[in-house]
């Protein structure tokens, strides 16, 4: 599977993926109505749970969740945010599942489940209300460090943002070759998401990294350019190449 926009599972047009049975990963944000987290962080400890999901050795091989994880690979990419406090969280983290911690942030990945078939105690959980805030501007992101772009033209909910940067984080996984995966994987998968401003965006957009086009499911056009995944072992590859 590519990020080109040709094959990639993010198209909006019918493909054969959209004959395959549907799934999809669940993700559930902690957000308290006392501390909630800061915006940039949930999406990054969101980019970073989905890779701890595809990396753990359950979604692998013969593993209890690799069967789940193929599926939802055949056909399209999707995941969806929910929010839970309290006891909806805790409930939560009684279902099988990885919890990933950023900074202020707690996100919870599920192994894929039938489109229409969650779980009781994650269906029952909100999609909107993920808005949040930053306390502060972001310093620049490490430039030796991985970083999922975010199109400054589109504007998504926490949520959505959040989803977007999985599958940022998730083409960048599929294009490295494994030894960079486990080296990725055993630094801890570090990241940064960050917008790009208009004159970066073009010049990501048109270097071969790459590039979330949405199916436009919810709150953007289908085909919309989202994120771009920035890792430099990806610019090396294209420079090689």
């Amino acid at each position: 599977m590519t990020s080109s926009s040709q094959d990639s599972p993010f198209r909006h047009e019918r493909t054969e993926r959209d004959l395959a049975p549907q799934f999809v990963l669940p993700l559930v944000v902690r957000i308290e109505k006392t501390a909630p987290p800061a915006r940039t962080d949930a999406l990054e400890t969101a980019a970073r749970a989905v890779l701890v999901l595809l990396s753990d050795e359950r979604a692998l091989g013969e593993g209890e969740w690799a069967r789940a994880v193929r599926d939802w690979q055949d056909a399209r990419i999707r995941k969806v945010v929910r929010r839970a406090r309290g006891a909806e969280w805790r409930r939560a983290e009684t279902l099988d599942g990885i919890t990933v911690t950023g900074e202020s942030a707690q996100v919870r990945v599920f192994p894929p489940v039938p489109l229409d078939g969650w779980p009781g105690e994650l269906a029952k959980l909100q999609v909107s209300g993920t808005d949040l805030d930053d306390p502060g501007p972001h310093p620049a992101p490490d430039p030796a460090g991985p970083v999922l772009w975010l199109n400054p033209e589109v504007r998504m909910s926490a949520g959505k943002a959040m989803a977007q940067a999985g599958h940022g984080a998730q083409l960048a996984w599929w294009e490295l070759p494994d030894a960079l995966r486990t080296a990725w994987r055993e630094a801890g998968f570090p990241l940064a998401v960050r917008t790009a401003d208009p004159g970066l965006w073009r010049e990501l957009t048109g270097g071969g990294l790459p590039v979330v086009r949405d199916a436009g499911f919810t709150e953007i056009a289908p085909g919309s350019c989202t994120v771009v995944a920035d890792h430099p072992a990806l610019r090396t590859l294209r420079r090689v190449d």
